[in-house]
């Protein structure tokens, strides 16, 4: 977890106070190791790291990617329930969650398994999503997070929209953008 925290008042010590909460994390055994920025150039080096996931994940081949949103609260379900579907249905997936866990929108990424074609690991995209987005409606959350519908997700955004919702987009789309000049064709 990357946790960036700012403010605190007058008198005290942010970082004290930090560093105090990871102490009984790490007693409780919540945390196996923490790191704790010491300058400016330390906190990008941190934020480096968690920016980099999206290109590190190119290097272990294919991936299946996923950006929904849960509850905050049923973030640990959707996790773990997520993992469990796509490791049983693909032998050897290598989930890769990661985001703004606190807000409950979860890039919730896999990697294809290690020798597997990566052909026939995307292959199974839409078996794989369909399972990753049953989740997420059971826990009352949205197939679509901070990156939209996009054209990729249109057909399961009509799986889980009712036809008063399709004709609701439809209707605010033509009114804004009557000649479709605005993102042709990427929803409805």
């Amino acid at each position: 977890m990357l946790l960036e925290l700012f403010g605190g008042r007058e008198g005290s010590d942010l970082s004290e106070t930090l560093q105090e909460a990871f102490g009984a994390c790490l007693e409780e055994g919540l945390v196996q190791d923490a790191v704790l920025a010491q300058n400016e150039s330390q906190r990008r080096e941190l934020w480096r790291l968690r920016e980099g996931l999206v290109e590190a994940q190119k290097h272990e081949g294919a991936s299946i990617k996923h950006d929904v949103s849960v509850p905050v609260s049923e973030v640990p379900a959707f996790l773990a329930e997520a993992t469990k579907i796509v490791t049983d249905l693909v032998e050897g997936a290598r989930p890769v969650p990661f985001g703004h866990l606190g807000d409950g929108n979860i890039h919730f990424n896999i990697s294809q398994p290690e020798g597997m074609d990566p052909r026939a690991f995307l292959a199974r995209w839409d078996e794989v999503n369909r399972h990753v987005h049953d989740v997420v409606a059971r826990l009352g959350g949205s197939i679509s997070a901070e990156h939209g519908i996009g054209q990729l997700k249109r057909e399961e955004n009509m799986r889980f929209k009712s036809e008063v919702e399709i004709d609701l987009m439809r209707s605010l789309k033509y009114a804004l953008d009557p000649e479709d000049l605005m993102n042709p064709g990427k929803l409805v």
